[in-house]
């Protein structure tokens, strides 16, 4: 057991990081959401859903980086400093990723919305619901089995993103005869497949917490 483990007992439930990674990973399902409505709206109402998906990826980024100032005052965390830095930082990512995919769409005006871009977003989405439910369940470290197995589906969303991508790079290279529609596509299902990767660099951090507890 930690130092930092045994000053746990010793002083009052933390109410500082937890409702830090509660905002954090509230707004990136709504991201998410956001993301996923934007791909399945008619062409002149995803505008709409872009600026939204903007406005959530600078609140997660301010909820980060009011994280880390947290880190810098505070001597006791509810668990090790690295891993409260590496866990923010890897929710961060995702939202990060999810808003390039929804800025390349905005700036390369991407009129045709693929199943494939479609999928990924809804693949995207159901990882980061459940990167919600696990990091609810660090609170108070009773569900770590839920964890575990939170992560294991996240693994197995992140294979299927990897799939889906490759399938459709392969379509595309196989259908489209415009080199800058290759080039707007690819660019797209990039970001949505670093997206996904990023969810499971999520569920990395989240393994290595709950096996520190187990």
């Amino acid at each position: 057991m930690s130092i930092n483990s045994i000053f746990q007992f010793l002083v009052p439930k933390d109410k500082k990081f937890f409702p830090l990674f509660e905002q954090a990973t509230q707004n990136l399902v709504h991201l998410a959401e956001t993301l996923h409505e934007a791909v399945n709206a008619p062409k002149n109402k995803r505008d709409e859903y872009f600026t939204k998906v903007e406005e959530l990826e600078g609140i997660i980024e301010g909820i980060a980086h009011r994280t880390n100032l947290e880190l810098s005052k505070n001597f006791i965390t509810p668990f090790d400093r690295e891993d409260i830095y590496s866990l923010i930082t890897a929710i961060d990512d995702v939202a990060d990723y999810m808003y390039g995919a929804a800025s390349r769409m905005r700036l390369y005006q991407v009129e045709k919305i693929t199943k494939s871009i479609r999928k990924m977003t809804e693949i995207n989405l159901e990882a980061c619901q459940l990167i919600q439910g696990a990091v609810a369940d660090l609170k108070d470290m009773k569900n770590l089995k839920g964890i575990a197995d939170a992560c294991k589906k996240i693994n197995k969303l992140e294979n299927k993103s990897d799939s889906v991508f490759d399938k459709a790079v392969a379509d595309i290279f196989e259908n489209e005869t415009d080199a800058i529609n290759v080039i707007k596509y690819k660019e797209v299902l990039a970001a949505l497949e670093s997206a996904a990767d990023k969810c499971k660099g999520v569920a990395n951090v989240l393994e290595s917490i709950a096996v520190k507890h187990s």
